[in-house]
């Protein structure tokens, strides 16, 4: 891992394009240059280098500046269980404040880099601003809503539902960053998607090209593009927010495959 530290005025959290993810909106100047000198150092990973380990002392949390991350446990027979994707302006670290350790391994997935924020001195300082507190807190409540979700999709749902739920999971988050909503470079592997959502790897590959040949998607390799997203919500069991008309049941089009 290669530190760096943020002294430059373009890497300080209030000019961050990501701020809308971190920091709560109405701080005040003062409090504002407060929260850029929480943040001294940041971290850059290579693909596949780890960030902590699962049972490291809790030092920090993380914000992702760019880049893309998974967390995942080692179970007791040495498999891996990918438990998260993390992309740009979202925390890591997370699960090691209840024990005082990480519960997880995070390891990069592309070259990326995350700002380090100094656990004891955010609780001091969210003390202090209690704005900033409440940001946190609604962090950690989101994080706590994605994993129920997560959860129930594996509970009851069938795996092409799980996967397109994915997709249009992802795509809603890369929107939010400014990101093509329809279009994405897929930064995990089959393997990594199939852990996640408990499936198989060749379940996996099944679905993506049954998705395509129903004109839902268009894949090559890990490109891939949303062709009907009005399908996938259907498929996924969700309203569509934008649905402008009526589609085709992909149940009905896998039949006819």
């Amino acid at each position: 891992m290669n530190y760096t530290t943020s002294d430059s005025p373009n890497s300080k959290c209030s000019v961050c394009v990501l701020g809308q993810f971190c920091l709560p909106v109405g701080l005040s100047a003062i409090d504002v240059s407060r929260v850029d000198a929480l943040v001294k150092e940041r971290v850059h990973l290579q693909k596949g280098e780890s960030l902590y380990r699962h049972g490291d002392p809790l030092s920090s949390v993380y914000s992702v500046r760019f880049g893309t991350l998974k967390t995942e446990y080692c179970l007791q027979d040495g498999r891996q269980q990918v438990i998260g994707f993390h992309l740009p302006g979202e925390i890591l670290g997370l699960d090691g404040i209840g024990e005082g350790h990480y519960q997880s391994d995070a390891i990069a997935l592309e070259e990326s880099e995350v700002c380090i924020i100094r656990y004891e001195a955010f609780e001091d300082l969210a003390q202090q601003i209690p704005v900033l507190q409440q940001q946190f807190h609604k962090i950690m409540s989101r994080e706590l809503t994605q994993d129920q979700r997560h959860l129930l999709s594996l509970g009851t749902m069938r795996a092409e539902e799980r996967l397109a739920a994915f997709l249009l999971n992802l795509s809603q988050r890369l929107a939010a960053r400014g990101y093509l909503n329809n279009e994405f470079y897929l930064r995990m592997s089959r393997v990594e998607i199939g852990s996640y959502l408990g499936i198989q790897i060749e379940t996996v590959s099944r679905m993506l090209s049954r998705f395509s040949e129903a004109g839902l998607i268009q894949i090559k390799q890990r490109h891939i593009k949303l062709i009907d997203m009005n399908g996938l919500y259907e498929l996924a069991g969700v309203p569509n927010p934008e649905r402008n008309g009526k589609v085709c049941s992909p149940e009905a089009r896998f039949q006819k495959i």
